[in-house]
């Protein structure tokens, strides 16, 4: 059997591959593991999923006949399967916010409607232009350092500017904007409709709301983009992000995020589709900042408010 550092310095395979650019950063969660083929600590070259992606594409070109083991029914390469890549340790719980617009309404009739209406059917199929064939698959790992459980932290622009610090936040049933970014958008608190309904954290525990308000807010990978109006809650509350993006936005977007990938991907219009990269590095920094200041958090605000906000804490724009 034939190790990858060995394989992957024999001539004829080592003109096949493209190794990727040398980095001074440490590429994983784990420090004290080395890649030979990034020449960076940070994971293991059996868990490379850069290297594997560029092998399994030899494989299948039959230039690794000679470096496959099994036997002529069942060949496989001694790379780990993709699943096998990365452990997955849990680090914390991930606190989501319920509450807002979706669920059918801001009273108990209308959301035990929506319960309700559950059992009528299902809605035939849509012909909306709009919707899309979002496919993830392992070329979307190429540019995807190795992680453990990165969020997926994306940019955005509305009112004319670059807002940073996006989280996609499948589990939050409103889209949410804090307060400083509010004010840091130079936005007029006379903007601020008034909400009556009530916004909870993780433990059912409730959160100031100051108001909400629509913005349009676009969406781009660069080359293509798209616009739509978002409707956010503006709420009193510290955090390491500017905004969550939750389940009203990515449906209205018919967007789909993937952590695995590091990915949203959202159609526009004409039938293509969007490509948005999350941000790694601001997500890693922004959840290292979160662990420094936690004794801070409990010291500065009450129990409540820390269940909705403690994952979610310190970065600032």
């Amino acid at each position: 059997m034939v190790e990858l550092k060995d394989l992957i310095v024999v001539p004829n395979i080592a003109d096949r591959l493209k190794p990727p650019a040398k980095s001074d950063k440490v590429l994983g969660p784990h420090k004290e593991s080395w890649c030979e083929f990034h020449e960076a600590f940070g994971h293991h070259i059996n868990n490379c999923l850069a290297l594997g992606y560029q092998l399994d594409e030899l494989v299948k070109n039959g230039f690794l006949k000679d470096y496959l083991v099994g036997s002529a029914e069942t060949t496989a390469l001694t790379v780990p399967e993709e699943n096998q890549a990365h452990e997955i340790p849990i680090h914390g719980e991930v606190h989501t916010i319920s509450g807002g617009f979706s669920g059918g309404g801001l009273t108990t009739s209308q959301r035990k409607r929506y319960v309700r209406s559950v059992s009528l059917g299902a809605e035939e199929f849509s012909d909306d232009p709009w919707e899309s064939d979002l496919v993830f698959t392992r070329a979307d790992l190429r540019d995807v350092v190795p992680h453990d459980n990165d969020l997926v932290v994306i940019s955005v622009v509305t009112t004319g500017r670059k807002v940073h610090r996006v989280l996609v936040d499948q589990g939050s049933s409103a889209d949410v904007m804090f307060w400083s970014t509010y004010n840091k958008l130079q936005l007029s608190p006379d903007l601020l409709r008034p909400y009556t309904g009530c916004l909870y954290g993780f433990a059912d525990n409730p959160v100031e709301v100051r108001g909400y308000l629509e913005l349009r807010t676009a969406f781009t990978d660069g080359g293509t983009s798209r616009t739509e109006s978002i409707r956010y809650l503006v709420v009193n509350a510290n955090s390491a992000y500017n905004v969550l993006l939750g389940r009203p936005a990515l449906n209205r977007l018919r967007a789909v995020s993937s952590t695995r990938h590091m990915k949203m991907k959202l159609p526009d219009l004409s039938g293509k589709v969007i490509v948005i990269k999350s941000d790694q590095e601001e997500a890693r920094r922004c959840y290292e900042n979160s662990l420094k200041t936690k004794r801070e958090v409990f010291r500065v605000w009450s129990a409540p408010l820390v269940q909705m906000v403690m994952p979610r804490e310190a970065c600032v724009v």
